[in-house]
């Protein structure tokens, strides 16, 4: 037994001086490569073997990259820093700095100075309007003529914000801060000036005019508000004369409204208006060559269909005197015909009528004779007409009579479609 125990030490023994070894082979190895590593800088040595979140925790702390405010001795050092000194030496300041970005027409710079000095002020006002006393830094309270001081350096902090947004063509933000300015001093010409300014420019005439007559009323001789005034009455006389412009273009357009009215109404032909007119750039129904002559012709922007190759053309105006062989003499042939199945001499032309009804249109038939009739109904001012070779022409009129009755749900089709065959062409030939 005691061999035993003395073999089992000795095991022991071994295997705790092999992991020794084993240990310092690979402290030895760390401390090689970490020889070979590069130094950190100063910086992030700092945080060598730290967290993310350490880290993160760290940066927080330094007001630079604070995302939540904490009390800590640097936070209290700026703050303290930025509100060094009286209300009205602070917003000095602000206004001083203001001004050199304003000479050099930094203007986005200067207002943003101008808005801090505001600030400072505005609160002192808004405690004094809710009966509070305001102190100066050592807890005195301000002195009448403390107030009156900051007013006025306030006034001036608004106007020289004004003449900023004016400069940047802010022009409702400058005749708010030109307002602010005349209730603190009703007797600001600068405000005046700058307000009527902001006002013209959006063509606000008579607030312009209102404000600029104040500014007057202080120093008639200043030449800025009397320029400003001359401009005011040179837009004026502008707006004016478009007005009356305006005017005169409605009153123009509701008469030749009415015109074509009647003339449509005299003549019979219904017309009706959609939710979704087509674009037709300035081809309109209108009467020519005079649209303020009752005694002119009427003239219909007009559609040729080929429904057989979903194919159309446009005709800007077909007069009502005129006939189908004035206007296909010059469309035909098309293009894409290349069978020539359309010819003047070889199509059959057609117009829907109110009821969904087909009614051929003889192409020496003018083409009042055709809308007269009060069986078509003009869609959106414009004329559509249905263009099909002869030889189909037949079938086509069968097939579309009956898609027509098949959207009404009308169950005698055949006979509709006969009858309305048989008037068609009956009305056609007594055109003709």
């Amino acid at each position: 037994m005691h061999i035993e125990e003395l073999t089992e030490q000795m095991a022991r023994a071994m295997d705790m001086a092999g992991q020794g070894q084993q240990q310092q082979q690979q402290q030895g190895s760390q401390s090689e490569t970490d020889a070979t590593k590069p130094s950190l800088p100063p910086g992030l040595a700092v945080n060598a073997g730290k967290t993310v979140d350490e880290v993160w925790a760290e940066l927080n702390k330094s007001p630079l990259f604070m995302t939540e405010l904490e009390e800590n001795d640097d936070v209290a050092a700026l703050q303290a820093l930025s509100y060094e000194g009286s209300a009205l030496e602070n917003s000095a300041d602000f206004k001083e700095r203001g001004n050199e970005c304003f000479k050099v027409k930094g203007y986005v710079d200067a207002k943003e100075f101008y808005t801090r000095g505001v600030q400072i002020l505005a609160a002192e006002e808004g405690k004094r309007a809710r009966g509070e006393a305001t102190t100066n830094p050592d807890g005195e309270p301000d002195s009448e003529d403390e107030v009156r001081r900051q007013r006025e350096m306030l006034e001036a902090l608004y106007v020289n914000r004004a003449a900023c947004h004016l400069a940047l063509d802010n022009f409702r933000s400058c005749w708010l801060d030109g307002a602010a300015a005349l209730r603190l001093n009703p007797r600001n010409v600068k405000a005046c000036y700058r307000s009527a300014r902001a006002l013209l420019a959006v063509d606000r005439v008579a607030e312009a005019d209102d404000v600029c007559a104040a500014g007057l009323a202080v120093d008639a001789d200043n030449a800025s508000l009397r320029a400003v005034a001359a401009d005011i009455v040179r837009r004026a006389g502008e707006l004016d004369a478009r007005r009356r412009r305006d005017e005169e273009r409605a009153a123009t357009r509701l008469r030749r409204e009415r015109l074509l009215a009647a003339a449509l109404a005299a003549r019979n032909i219904p017309t009706r208006s959609t939710d979704k007119p087509p674009e037709m750039g300035d081809a309109r129904l209108e009467l020519v060559p005079d649209p303020d002559d009752p005694r002119s012709s009427l003239a219909f922007p007009t559609v040729l269909l080929y429904p057989l190759h979903l194919e159309s053309d446009f005709i800007k105006a077909f007069g009502e005197t005129q006939t189908l062989d004035d206007h296909l003499a010059y469309v035909l042939p098309l293009p894409w015909d290349a069978q020539a199945a359309y010819t003047p001499a070889g199509v059959t032309c057609y117009v829907e009528t109110r009821d969904g009804g087909l009614l051929k249109m003889g192409k020496r038939v003018p083409l009042l004779k055709v809308l007269g009739t009060g069986r078509v109904e003009v869609v959106d001012e414009v004329v559509r007409i249905f263009v099909v070779p002869s030889g189909e022409a037949e079938a086509w009129a069968r097939e579309f009579k009956e898609k027509r009755a098949a959207e009404r749900g009308d169950t005698t089709t055949t006979t509709t479609t006969t009858k309305t065959t048989t008037s068609t062409t009956t009305t056609s030939a007594a055109a003709r």
